[in-house]
């Protein structure tokens, strides 16, 4: 899941039945084959083995799948760092910076790196060090690159690793560092600065479920499959992936099956941009949704449950689960491109745990899920419950 915009106000969901025994090891049992992939980054080799295990999965069920191809333009770091004698240290290249190793000397440029404050070094052929601050990343690269330093490391000014963009491309390696990393880099030491980067088109693809014959779903339930480079995603998204097909294992020969299908959007982390995709490229299929169900990061106990959304559908949440409730519309997930199409969207969320987007996120809760599920299903019943079968 992107940052997450939250509102003020938000559905609260008590206590609901878990699913138990052969729910709870099949979903165990997808989650472990689906983490032993890797990174789901999307473009990557994990991401299209996740994809068509899933894809497996709901065949399995009687559903057929069709895959939503796109492409997009998109900057990695491929694993950037600074190296200070053998001791390697981590860091971020950032956005539009030029890809390149180099070594040589640490100036530590006093304050931010504004032009005055370069006029009072030599940094030429040099590794720069400037603090976060003040002024645009890509000015203090610029600045760097006029006064002939060689790379440029930024320090952050806050706790914990500094990621950003250039926004303009700027011909000079530059890394983002941690106050940790930056505090190593005294001046006069001899360092390694390796900002390796690939800028090309990422191809992704989301996966769509569905029974044979529908073609005006009532529901969409969705989640993003992708991850972040470097996490596992196991709550960010797995949870949210598998959330969605518990609900389509567990609709499978229920009625609720042919009024609904099941998306799983890929480069979600970059953009929303395989909702964007698939509301662009369906509008007649979205137009017949009565509501769209937003999954992600639900297998961590962070916060309770919280659904947010369409005034209409909290309330259908409320009456069925025994919750307190007010609407909002949160941003920062697939459910966006919905509304902004007129469709009403719930939002299913437990907030963000200490692993959100690191390495550490590789566990979540099957328990979680289930109750996920369980609610999830609830609401769906409720919704169509007031619609007449076509």
């Amino acid at each position: 899941m992107r940052q997450l915009i939250r509102p003020a106000l938000a559905v609260t969901v008590l206590a609901v039945p878990l699913l138990l025994g052969s729910a709870s090891a099949t979903l165990d049992n997808d989650a472990q084959t689906i983490l032993n992939f890797g990174p789901r980054v999307a473009g990557s080799p994990a991401n299209e083995q996740a994809r068509a295990y899933l894809e497996a999965q709901f065949r399995a069920l009687g559903y057929e799948t069709r895959r939503q191809d796109f492409s997009y333009p998109r900057f990695d770091d491929l694993g950037s760092d600074v190296k200070l004698g053998e001791r390697v240290l981590g860091g971020n290249a950032l956005q539009n910076s030029t890809g390149g190793t180099l070594s040589g000397p640490v100036v530590r440029v006093p304050g931010v790196g504004t032009t005055e404050e370069f006029a009072r070094v030599d940094v030429r052929g040099k590794v720069a060090v400037v603090a976060r601050g003040e002024i645009p990343f890509a000015q203090k690269a610029r600045n760097a690159l006029a006064a002939g330093a060689a790379g440029l490391v930024i320090v952050n000014n806050a706790d914990g690793e500094l990621r950003g963009t250039l926004g303009d491309r700027v011909a000079l390696p530059v890394l983002g560092v941690s106050p940790t990393v930056g505090a190593a880099l005294i001046d006069g030491a001899a360092v390694t600065l390796s900002v390796r980067v690939r800028e090309g088109e990422v191809k992704a693809s989301n996966v769509i479920a569905y029974k044979s014959g529908v073609t005006a779903p009532e529901l969409l339930f969705g989640a993003h499959m992708d991850s972040v480079q470097g996490a596992p995603g196991a709550n960010d998204n797995l949870s949210g992936t598998l959330s969605v097909l518990e609900i389509a294992r567990r609709a499978a020969n229920t009625p609720l099956a042919a009024r609904a299908y099941f998306l799983l959007f890929d480069g979600e982390e970059d953009g929303l941009l395989g909702s964007r995709a698939f509301v662009k490229d369906n509008a007649p299929l979205v137009g017949t949704l009565k509501a769209m169900f937003n999954l992600d990061m639900v297998g961590v106990d962070v916060t309770p449950l919280s659904l947010t959304g369409d005034s209409k559908l909290v309330e259908a949440a409320r009456g069925i689960a025994g919750v307190q409730a007010s609407a909002g519309q949160p941003g920062g997930s697939d459910h966006v491109p919905f509304a902004q199409a007129g469709i009403p969207t719930l939002f299913f969320h437990r907030g963000l745990d200490k692993n959100y987007h690191q390495p550490g996120d590789k566990v979540l809760d099957p328990a979680l899920v289930s109750e996920t599920v369980e609610v999830a299903l609830k609401v769906a019943d409720s919704v169509l419950s007031a619609t007449p079968v076509r």
